[in-house]
């Protein structure tokens, strides 16, 4: 094969395979490396017999062409992994309120160390990016980036460090809206159990007050566990939209 064509190839090979290395829905941590390798070439040669490379001049070329392709894969990666971020803090907010920090396990997703109830929150979201067939937005925002965003140098644009903030609020936002019914009924609790431990000193309430929180907490989560994927569909749009001005920034 021809060197040049090998080395058109394999720039053609970064914005697709920074998507599939760092979004969870698409590869993530803990996939096969076989399977990303896969699904990266795939998307390579889809986007290869519609998109044009220019020619590479020199290693300092396709050094800049690298970077900036990598910059817009992790930009389009980045608003997945926020979401999932977002929903894995809602639980783990939820679950400190409950009591289940006291009992961590190792997170597929991240491989960090979290509560029982952020990695249930953070699959659910991952199953609702599914069933909301997001990916394929994802996908096809991707597609279309090589007609806003063609092959080749660019620039950063002023707004890159405003959209970065951006989309780190909304794993704030994101969480907060999860977590504020299973907070806010567990805050009303331990008011209570405060009015009680006032009202009635001889009362061990450190030790009766772990299982009325767990109790009412898990009642509150039963209730609105329903709302959670509709807060989950809410926020794709916006995250995928930020994503895209965010790869825009690298012009």
């Amino acid at each position: 094969m021809d060197p040049d064509q090998l080395a058109r190839f394999g720039v053609l090979l970064v914005r697709p395979g920074l998507l599939v290395a760092g979004a969870p829905a698409f590869g993530g941590t803990y996939a096969p490396g076989i399977l990303k390798v896969g699904l990266t070439v795939v998307l390579a040669l889809v986007v290869a017999s519609v998109v044009p490379v220019p020619g590479l001049a020199g290693p300092v070329g396709i050094g800049v062409v690298v970077a900036r392709e990598a910059a817009i894969g992790l930009s389009l990666a980045f608003a997945v992994r926020l979401l999932i971020g977002g929903a894995e803090l809602a639980g783990y907010l939820a679950g400190f309120q409950i009591g289940f920090t006291y009992a961590t396990v190792a997170d597929p997703q991240s491989g960090a160390q979290n509560n029982v109830l952020s990695s249930v929150y953070g699959l659910l979201a991952l199953v609702v990016f599914f069933a909301a067939n997001a990916h394929h937005d994802f996908i096809r925002a991707l597609l279309l980036s090589y007609e806003a965003l063609p092959l080749g140098g660019g620039g950063l644009d002023d707004s890159l460090a405003a959209l970065v903030a951006r989309m780190l609020g909304a794993v704030f936002t994101i969480g907060a809206q999860m977590a504020a019914p299973v907070v806010i009924v567990l805050l009303v609790v331990e008011l209570a159990l405060g009015l009680m431990s006032r009202a009635a000193p001889s009362l061990n309430i450190l030790a009766q007050g772990f299982p009325v929180r767990l109790v009412v907490g898990l009642v509150a989560l039963a209730v609105t566990l329903r709302a959670i994927p509709v807060v989950i569909q809410g926020a794709i749009p916006r995250l995928l939209e930020l994503g895209v001005q965010t790869a825009a920034a690298f012009r």
